[in-house]
């Protein structure tokens, strides 16, 4: 017979990753985990499981190989003939974790319980976050591998 757990029995945690000289996409599959709550024994699919991600220092996070220049963003106004490219050079400069955040939520099911999770998602430049009072706790992520992700 199989269980599922209440939205009253959830307790999620807080983690923090520090991005230094982490690669953007391997990052955001760690996230992506950790937020929809599959790094548990108790996921389920339809059910929002995850945890909160605190990221910091994400200014000097890394694209591998030319993405950082020749990877490209494409969004539509609506208008025609209103394509708008985008790189993560371009991104960097003005929010430098919207390029993470992008990568995480194409991570994430699309729809509203997508959307919820990615809130989940606390992206800071520089090493100060205002969310130390939730003691999160430290994933290192040179240490991590794929088969030893963070288990609770």
């Amino acid at each position: 017979m199989t269980k599922f757990i209440k939205n009253e029995q959830l307790s999620p945690s807080w983690y923090e990753i520090d991005a230094t000289n982490a690669v953007v996409g391997r990052l955001a599959t760690v996230i992506s985990k950790i937020i929809r709550g599959k790094n548990k024994n108790t996921y389920t699919p339809h059910m929002d499981h995850g945890d909160f991600v605190v990221v910091k220092n994400i200014e000097q996070a890394k694209f591998t190989g030319k993405k950082f220049q020749d990877k490209k963003y494409y969004r539509h106004t609506g208008h025609p003939g209103g394509i708008k490219v985008a790189t993560p050079e371009k991104f960097h400069k003005k929010k430098p974790g919207e390029t993470l955040k992008l990568a995480v939520k194409r991570m994430l099911p699309g729809g509203v319980l997508g959307r919820k999770q990615l809130t989940k998602l606390k992206i800071y430049s520089g090493n100060d976050h205002p969310h130390s009072a939730q003691n999160p706790k430290v994933i290192e992520l040179e240490k991590l591998n794929s088969k030893n992700l963070v288990r609770t």
